[in-house]
């Protein structure tokens, strides 16, 4: 991390002031060094573990090219504008989990979202400013994957009290992820932990645990990247069925269990 701030060749200090009657206890963002490795399941795993605790959660899907969050939980249709003038964010079916995606603003979710770094960087600004988020304990911010324009200028306007690192067990998965854990580092927002995404699977016959991208361990990276928690999740076939389905609310424990750690974490703030 950089000693002297004036070197550095962004403000960190200009967050921006949520909508009247919004009250956020703690926002986390779920980043990635790249696409691919689950960071919108994670995302939406540690929100459904969190409500299941009595938290109110909401989660702000960032990634606006690649909005996702609405269809792991089977959301559909376009978000409500209230009397003053605010967008309010669509519930879960079960846990009332607040959800606020570019998917639900647009009167056909599957049209590409072709813009400019600008205008992303001013949409994702309004989910914050212009959204009546109400009473949260957490929200969970979705982020873009990479280090590029767009996610620097979340972490920017956003006041974040840290980040979950989202990344998979392949060396060039890991690598990349450096830049985003450098990035988190260089605008002083806390790396709270480290999830290794498709870790591992086991055998439905005899019940091995095996590596599928090979083995190397997570305290590795861990050590590395100076995290303490870590959690591992492994390929599950139940997972991929019920986000294909829309119901990630109805998870069994087991998936649930992998991420305690990193649930534990976020219970624990302050």
């Amino acid at each position: 991390m950089p000693e002297n701030r004036s070197n550095m060749p962004f403000s960190v200090d200009n967050h921006l002031a949520l909508s009247e009657g919004s009250q956020i206890k703690h926002v986390i963002a779920v980043v990635s060094g790249k696409g691919g490795v689950g960071k919108s399941t994670v995302t939406a795993l540690l929100a459904v573990e969190l409500a299941k605790q009595g938290y109110k959660v909401g989660i702000l899907d960032a990634d606006l090219t690649g909005a996702s969050i609405p269809y792991l939980f089977g959301l559909q249709g376009l978000l409500r504008v209230s009397d003053k003038g605010l967008l309010e964010p669509m519930e879960t079916k079960k846990l009332g989990i607040r959800v606020v995606s570019i998917a639900l603003a647009m009167e056909n979710p599957e049209m590409a979202v072709i813009w400019r770094g600008p205008l992303l960087s001013k949409a994702i600004q309004q989910f914050w400013t212009d959204v009546n988020w109400g009473e949260l304990d957490y929200l969970l911010v979705d982020m873009p994957p990479g280090t590029s324009d767009v996610p620097l200028t979340v972490m920017q306007m956003l006041p974040l009290q840290g980040v979950v690192v989202v990344t998979s067990p392949q060396d060039m998965a890991r690598s990349v992820v450096k830049k985003a854990y450098h990035m988190a580092n260089q605008l002083q927002v806390p790396v709270l932990g480290l999830v290794e995404n498709m870790s591992y699977a086991v055998c439905p016959h005899c019940g091995e645990r095996f590596s599928v991208f090979g083995q190397k361990p997570l305290s590795e990276a861990a050590k590395e990247f100076n995290v303490q928690v870590c959690a591992e999740m492994p390929l599950d076939p139940q997972l991929a069925e019920l986000t294909d389905k829309g119901d990630i609310e109805n998870i069994g424990e087991s998936i649930g269990l992998t991420l305690q750690s990193m649930v534990e974490a976020l219970a624990s703030m302050p």
